[in-house]
């Protein structure tokens, strides 16, 4: 048990028979009446976030998560396999879990995040970038640089994201996995 003076940001907590991160918080004390605690909760198995104020000293169940290395193996219908890099276990783990899941690439470095009391999977983490070879993009026309234009690019494993004019076909491209942006062009 812990109470609303342990709230961090990355804990998770059992709120509504569900399992929740905290994302943010905020401890206030008004001038009149008792302090609360304002947060923003997302739901693990469904993403969706939702503001909830709990009354300062309110005690709340925190999960035991763990945080294990795993390398991305490969995909078939069933879902994603991945391989524990210490104990070298498989698991499976459903396509619904991964955020983004169009950039794992075979060999691929990824934290999986487990609830330690009941050894399932919560969700899992892809690094911060991924660089990815462009396969096709239309060619930019001189004199367009001005400003921040961008146009479509479809990388190695056909998703396709925004890029500046000046990227080509067979330039390779450094991602941010968290919002699918473009980073920066990676020479070599």
């Amino acid at each position: 048990m812990a109470t609303t003076a342990d709230f961090r940001n990355g804990l998770v907590i059992e709120y509504n028979n569900d399992l929740y991160t905290i994302i943010q918080f905020q401890h206030v004390k008004p001038g009149k009446g008792p302090a609360f605690v304002r947060t923003k909760l997302k739901n693990i198995k469904t993403g969706r976030v939702l503001d909830n104020t709990f009354s300062s000293g309110t005690k709340v169940n925190v999960a035991r998560v763990e945080r294990r290395p795993y390398q991305y193996l490969y995909k078939d219908d069933i879902g994603f396999y991945f391989m524990h890099l210490e104990t070298f276990e498989q698991i499976h783990v459903e396509e619904h879990v991964i955020d983004y899941p169009e950039f794992l690439l075979e060999g691929q470095r990824a934290e999986v995040v487990v609830h330690a009391d009941t050894e399932t999977v919560l969700s899992v983490e892809l690094p911060q970038s991924v660089v990815m070879d462009v396969t096709y993009t239309e060619k930019g026309l001189r004199g367009d640089t001005a400003t921040n234009a961008y146009k479509p690019a479809t990388m190695e494993n056909g998703s396709v994201i925004m890029v500046p004019l000046f990227i080509n076909s067979g330039d390779k491209i450094k991602i941010n996995t968290s919002d699918r942006s473009y980073v920066e062009r990676v020479k070599g």
